[in-house]
């Protein structure tokens, strides 16, 4: 594969000797105007990589609040192909942040696999996390996106042990995301002294950027696992913002303003 935005944020993170702030939210919540406007303003509040999350009905390894987040996507009429059409108006105006969409396979199969990877990499789409689909299965998408030119990002969680770590790491691409916690998005937060264990294990067989995420919060817990990860990942938190809000503005105001506090903490960190 040639180098990916994802590559080269990671490399200049790396130089600058912090790690990435990750985030997630939902494609299309509360809808698509106010989705748009705040996945606008991430990389202004100190987003590094921005996940995007396909709406689905069935979303097995979601907590309460992303399954909320989907549902109101869904209301509000978000389809595959509106998120990239979400991340090519994210495009005119910002051509270097990362976009890696992160759901599950149904979506992506209904609209035809070689269909979609032409128009994701056309929208701007920079990696992919499908959760439900295992590296015995890479020829379904997994291989086809790497040939097109997406990095394909896998997940490792505490149960992943040494003999099924490396058919995790097959293929992969752009970074690993270690699941830290055993359960859904935002049930618990991470043991920084149990995630630094598992890392180090895991850097013993690979040389990719690993992402934590699941059950961050707030800007000191992101510092902790800046210390020790390249990359905090926040979602719930996020997603948990748009659902508080009052109005449309106001949810963008309280997604951007926590995105902002979370950075500070990561940012805090000096790893040179």
């Amino acid at each position: 594969m040639s180098e990916t935005r994802i590559d080269r944020r990671f490399k200049a993170l790396k130089a600058d000797g912090r790690a990435a702030f990750v985030t997630y939210v939902m494609a299309g919540d509360p809808n698509f105007e106010t989705a748009l406007e705040i996945v606008k303003g991430l990389p202004g509040a100190g987003a590094d990589i921005i996940e995007l999350g396909l709406p689905f009905t069935d979303p097995m390894a979601d907590g309460p609040a992303i399954q909320q987040a989907g549902l109101r996507a869904l209301a509000s009429g978000t389809t595959l192909k509106k998120t990239l059409k979400l991340v090519s108006e994210f495009r005119t105006g910002d051509d270097e942040t990362p976009i890696v969409l992160m759901g599950y396979y149904n979506p992506i199969y209904s609209y035809g696999v070689d269909q979609f990877l032409i128009d994701a990499k056309a929208a701007g789409v920079d990696g992919l996390i499908v959760v439900d689909l295992p590296s015995e299965e890479d020829t379904e998408l997994c291989l086809p996106a790497r040939d097109a030119g997406l990095n394909f990002i896998r997940l490792a969680t505490p149960t992943t042990d040494d003999k099924r770590l490396p058919k995790v790491l097959a293929n992969s691409s752009g970074f690993l995301y270690y699941v830290s916690i055993a359960g859904t998005t935002g049930a618990a937060a991470p043991k920084p002294s149990d995630v630094a264990q598992a890392l180090t294990r895991i850097r013993k067989t690979t040389d990719l950027p690993i992402a934590v995420g699941f059950g961050l919060r707030t800007g000191e817990q992101a510092a902790e696992i800046a210390k020790i990860a390249d990359g905090a990942v926040v979602g719930t938190a996020l997603v948990e913002q748009v659902a508080l809000g009052n109005s449309d503005d106001d949810k963008v105001k309280r997604v951007l303003d926590l995105a902002r506090e979370i950075s500070a903490g990561i940012r805090s960190v000096n790893k040179t």
